[in-house]
């Protein structure tokens, strides 16, 4: 086995074992609440939850996997969110120019960040966290320190309404197909690459397992209200940035400037534009999280997204991004997001005290960094022994 199939083999180990664990933590909750966590009021609510941290953690992974980080969406997302609410509520813009400025203020925010980080070479942690700080001030400014309320119906659309059971059922299906695409496509370009495929009855299993996943999880959320608003939402731009990503020049040399700037670099391709459009995606990202958290809280309120930004990177990491950057999956920040959700879903159902959310939360990022860095020893001891 080489290294490229080693390092692959390594991933997919990684993406079983984190939907082993979550399935065990979704078995342990369910006994814990005699069956109540398993409720379809209960997942729908949980799917729901997990969406903001998905939007942010959907940018955050770019960000990382370009070696660099941002500790600032949390503040962006709320002061975002605040002026939404301004802007809408106490100055009556109406609610498509609300949300337009607002996208905007996002692109922009990201535009500078991503134009210190690359063009000024001031550290990305230094950035970001000044701005975690600059934002959140914004917030309580914009806001005067008070909530702002309410929204009307169609803005509190993109945070409390269901989308209609039949088109929940369109989506699946047009999921499913879309997934069988993608498998014949990459089993075709493996083996253009000389690269071995798995056997048929094996891909057909792992087609119809994931057939089953997305068509059951369409049934439990069609057996409440439907796919909520903010999760259709979400996979939404979890389908445009994982095309990003995997099937765009740009998205490649994301992962070349992650796994070495100075190589990708010399290769020709523009490190500093290609690291301001990534913080400007993420900031694109920050605002569309601040509309659909504002609009589900029908509300601006000083303390939106307080600690949001660790949430987004506790799920990108959880989901397989490496911290060192180069490596990393949009899918894999999603499965982190749920991941981080159920965690949180299932021990406040069980009444426990909210400290014991943050040591939870925290002992599984750092065993997730040791993970990434153990995998990451383990494959480079491989390359040389194979070597």
């Amino acid at each position: 086995m080489n290294t490229t199939q080693s390092k692959a083999l390594n991933i997919d180990i990684r993406s079983y074992v984190m939907v082993a664990a979550l399935l065990a933590i979704w078995v342990l909750f369910a006994v814990m609440t005699h069956g109540s966590f398993l409720l379809t009021r209960n997942i729908s609510n949980l799917t729901r939850q997990m969406s903001i941290v998905g939007i942010l953690a959907t940018g955050m992974v770019l960000v990382i996997i370009s070696g660099n980080i941002d500790l600032s969406v949390g503040s962006v997302l709320g002061a975002l969110g605040g002026v939404a609410a301004a802007l809408h509520i106490w100055n009556h813009v109406n609610p498509t120019t609300t949300i337009f400025v607002v996208i905007l203020l996002g692109i922009l925010i990201g535009l500078i960040q991503g134009s210190i980080v690359a063009y000024l070479k001031v550290p990305a942690f230094i950035v970001t966290l000044g701005g975690l700080l600059i934002f959140r001030g914004v917030l309580l400014s914009v806001t005067k320190g008070v909530s702002i309320a309410p929204f009307v119906a169609s803005y509190r659309y993109f945070g409390q309404e269901y989308v209609p059971i039949r088109i929940g059922w369109l989506i699946g299906v047009i999921t499913c197909f879309g997934l069988l695409a993608m498998r014949i496509r990459n089993r075709q370009s493996r083996k253009s690459y000389g690269f071995t495929t798995e056997s048929i009855p094996l891909f057909i299993v792992k087609l119809l397992a994931q057939w089953a996943l997305v068509l059951g999880v369409v049934f439990l959320l069609n057996n409440y209200n439907g796919i909520p608003v903010p999760v259709a939402i979400m996979l939404f731009f979890v389908l445009i940035f994982t095309f990003i990503a995997t099937k765009t020049t740009f998205g490649r040399s994301i992962y070349a400037m992650g796994g070495n700037v100075e190589a990708t670099r010399y290769s020709g391709i523009n490190v500093r534009r290609n690291l301001t459009i990534v913080f400007m995606l993420n900031g694109f990202m920050a605002a569309i999280a601040g509309i659909v958290l504002s609009a589900r809280l029908n509300a601006g309120t000083p303390t939106a997204g307080m600690n949001m930004e660790l949430d987004a990177i506790a799920a990108a990491v959880i989901g397989g991004a490496s911290m060192s950057g180069g490596s990393g999956r949009v899918s894999g920040a999603i499965l982190g997001a749920l991941f981080m959700a159920s965690i949180d879903n299932g021990m406040s159902m069980m009444n426990m005290e909210a400290y014991w959310q943050y040591i939870v939360k925290g002992l599984i990022l750092v065993t997730a960094v040791w993970f990434d860095i153990y995998s990451a020893k383990m494959n480079r001891a491989k390359g040389a022994k194979e070597a």
